[in-house]
C-alpha cells in the first residue's frame, strides 16, 4: 500500500488523478482534519504534525508515503528525509507533491542539476498562489532557483480561500476571492503578468477555473494533481518494490483524524466518488 497524507481535504484532489494514473494501486488516505488548516500554523508545529501522520501511515503497513500537502510539504518534507527517515524507517520512501512541480516549472529533473537536452526553455516569469506559510517558508524559490537560477518567481498568499472552499462558498465569492489575489500578484509585475502559475495547494485545482479566468489566456497554469500523478508512477517504475498490486480485500481506505460524518460530507466537493472515511483509533 502507498499512504497519501494531507491536512485535510485537498490532497483529496491528488487521490483522485492517483486513482485514475494507477488503478491497481491500493492507497490510504490520511485527512489530519482535526488539525486543519495548517496554513497559519508555527513550523514545528506543522513538522510534529506531519511526522506523526507519516508514523501512522507507516503503521498502517505503507513502504511509502506521499505527502500531498503544499505547506507540510514546504516545511516539513526535507528534515524528514535528511534527519528522521534514515535513522527510524530507512527501508521506507517518503515523497511531497512539491516535487514535481518544481521539475515541471523548471525542466529539470530532481537528480541532474540541469535540464537534460531538448527539454526546452522554463517560463522567466514564474507566480506561486500558496498558504501564508508555503509562502513564508520560500520553498518554491529555494528550489526553483537551484535549478534554474535565471527564472524568476514571485508569491501570493491566498489567505482564507482554503476555509472558503471547504466552507462550500458559492462560485461567485470563490472568483471575487481569486481575482483580487490575481490582481495583487500582476500589479507587482511590470509585465503584468507572469509567464506561468503554480497552484501552489492542493484545494486550489477547484477553482483552477477561476484562476485561469482571471489571467491572461497565454499564461501556463501547472496541473499539480496529474503532475504528481506522472511522476508517482514513474517513481514506481523505477522502485517497484514500493508498489503494490491490488489484491482482494484492498483497494482504497479513507482515514481522518476528525469527526467522519462531517469530513465525507465535506469531501464530495473533492472527490469525484462517494467519499467514505473511517474515523482512525
Amino acid at each position: 500500500m502507498i499512504g497519501v497524507f494531507d491536512s485535510g481535504h485537498g490532497g483529496l484532489t491528488v487521490l483522485r488523478a492517483l486513482l485514475a494514473r494507477l488503478p491497481g494501486q491500493p492507497f490510504v488516505y490520511l485527512g489530519d482534519h482535526a488539525n486543519a488548516p495548517y496554513g497559519m500554523r508555527p513550523p514545528e508545529e506543522i513538522y510534529a504534525l506531519t511526522l506523526a501522520g507519516v508514523e501512522r501511515l507507516f503503521g498502517l503497513g505503507c513502504r511509502l508515503v506521499l505527502i500531498a500537502c503544499n505547506t507540510a510539504a514546504a516545511v516539513a518534507l526535507r528534515r524528514l528525509q535528511q534527519t528522521w527517515l534514515p535513522g527510524a524507517h530507512p527501508d521506507r520512501r517518503v515523497l511531497g507533491v512539491f516535487v514535481p512541480m518544481v521539475e515541471a516549472v523548471t525542466r529539470v529533473p530532481w537528480q541532474h542539476s540541469e535540464a537534460p537536452p531538448g527539454a526546452g526553455a522554463p517560463a522567466q516569469l514564474v507566480g506561486v498562489f500558496a498558504t501564508r506559510r508555503t509562502v513564508a517558508s520560500g520553498a518554491y524559490v529555494a528550489e526553483i532557483g537551484r535549478r534554474a537560477p535565471a527564472v524568476e518567481v514571485v508569491q501570493q498568499a491566498c489567505p482564507d480561500l482554503v476555509t472558503r472552499i471547504e466552507q462550500g462558498a458559492p462560485n461567485r465569492v470563490l472568483a471575487q476571492m481569486v481575482e483580487s489575489y490575481v490582481a495583487k500578484l500582476c500589479d507587482r509585475l511590470p509585465a503584468g503578468r507572469p509567464d506561468a502559475v503554480i497552484l501552489g495547494c492542493t484545494h486550489y485545482p477547484l477553482v483552477a477555473d477561476a484562476f485561469a479566468g482571471a489571467l491572461p489566456p497565454e499564461v501556463e497554469l501547472f496541473d499539480q494533481p496529474k503532475l504528481v500523478a506522472e511522476s508517482l508512477a514513474g517513481y514506481l517504475q523505477r522502485r517497484p518494490e514500493f508498489g503494490s498490486p491490488a489484491q482482494i480485500g484492498t483497494g482504497t481506505r479513507l482515514l481522518t483524524t476528525g469527526q467522519r460524518l462531517r469530513v465525507n460530507q465535506v469531501a464530495r466537493r473533492f472527490f469525484d466518488r462517494a467519499a467514505e472515511f473511517s474515523e482512525l483509533e
